[in-house]
């Protein structure tokens, strides 16, 4: 299965148009992809930008956002679920939703899935806080020697990711060995436009 990361900036200050367009005749705009959920940015995305993640069909999800008249510009990077998703369909899910791109060398990409998964045994499980990884993905392209990864995790708010950064367990150990991993990070705080 094949996942799109569209994110978007709307033509004008708010992004509402760009995501009612987007809504309109039920996401017909991204056919034949399916939708995974559209996000709107609390921190590290602008007023004006959303992100859209489709799966399925996806190889015009990306000409097809750029191509609407309430969207001024947008990058789609196409990826392959790792250790999560098991399951596809749509996050419906409110809360807090973190988009954490990791650079990587796409040898370690198997190792990190690893890790990952066995930290979450104790990571979500943790009774201080509420949080459940949705997805780990690898870059589709893997020509090149490095690449990106992608993780979002939901949290059920702000204060359950801050409780998070302590995970229990072995999660710690196995996180660190992940962070030693990759080559640099970056992540955007987002909310399920539902």
């Amino acid at each position: 299965m094949t996942y799109a990361f569209s994110r978007l900036k709307a033509t004008g200050r708010d992004f509402r148009p760009a995501y009612d367009r987007l809504c309109a005749d039920e996401y017909a705009a991204l056919a034949p992809a399916h939708l995974w959920g559209v996000f709107h940015g609390l921190f590290g995305v602008a007023a004006n930008e959303l992100i859209v993640v489709t799966y399925g069909e996806v190889a015009g999800v990306g000409a097809a956002i750029a191509a609407l008249d309430e969207v001024s510009e947008a990058d789609t990077l196409l990826l392959e679920p790792t250790v999560r998703p098991t399951t596809h369909e749509r996050r419906t899910q409110e809360g807090l939703y973190v988009f954490r791109f990791f650079d990587v060398a796409h040898k370690d990409v198997d190792e990190i899935a690893s890790l990952s998964f066995e930290a979450w045994k104790d990571f979500e499980t943790a009774t201080d806080y509420a949080a459940v990884p949705q997805g780990l993905f690898r870059q589709h392209d893997t020509s090149a020697a490095t690449g990106k990864m992608l993780l979002c995790t939901w949290y059920d708010g702000l204060n359950s990711w801050q409780a998070s950064r302590t995970p229990p367990g072995q999660a710690s150990a196995r996180f660190r060995r992940r962070h030693a991993l990759t080559q640099g990070t970056i992540a955007y705080a987002t909310r399920l436009l539902v």
